[in-house]
């Protein structure tokens, strides 16, 4: 199973890239496998202002549809457009073109309870 080390994690297998004040945010490669094939990304609306386990979104796939939370507190400021017409890009490239969203994360959110790969690592195989 890949978790990269220069990402963080949730409970409810997101990772996050954290640069510049922003949080790019999509699903481990656990969350894609255990999808199974992803059919459909309800894509959330630009500008709209979430908080910390909010659901932002929905994953539809051949087995179930999953919520997709917020991580951290922020507005949404990039979608990923290409996951209209090719869902599949979570399954294929779950850390890479298949992103999610972006998030502007609001000066109060913290990271801290964010986890770290090691602590991911240890609630996917534990």
């Amino acid at each position: 199973m890949n978790i990269p080390e220069n990402l963080q994690y949730t409970n409810d297998h997101e990772w996050i890239l954290i640069s510049n004040g922003k949080a790019k945010v999509g699903i481990t490669d656990y969350a894609q496998d255990a999808l199974g094939d992803v059919v459909f990304v309800d894509i959330p609306e630009i500008g709209k202002t979430v908080t910390v386990g909010e659901t932002v979104t929905e994953v539809e796939s051949t087995k179930s549809v999953s919520d997709i939370y917020a991580p951290l507190e922020g507005e949404i400021v990039e979608i990923n457009e290409e996951l209209d017409d090719a869902p599949e890009l979570l399954n294929t490239d779950p850390y890479g073109e298949g992103w999610i969203f972006v998030l502007q994360v609001t000066a109060n959110s913290t990271a801290n309870a964010l986890l770290t790969p090691g602590q991911y690592r240890e609630l996917v195989e534990g």
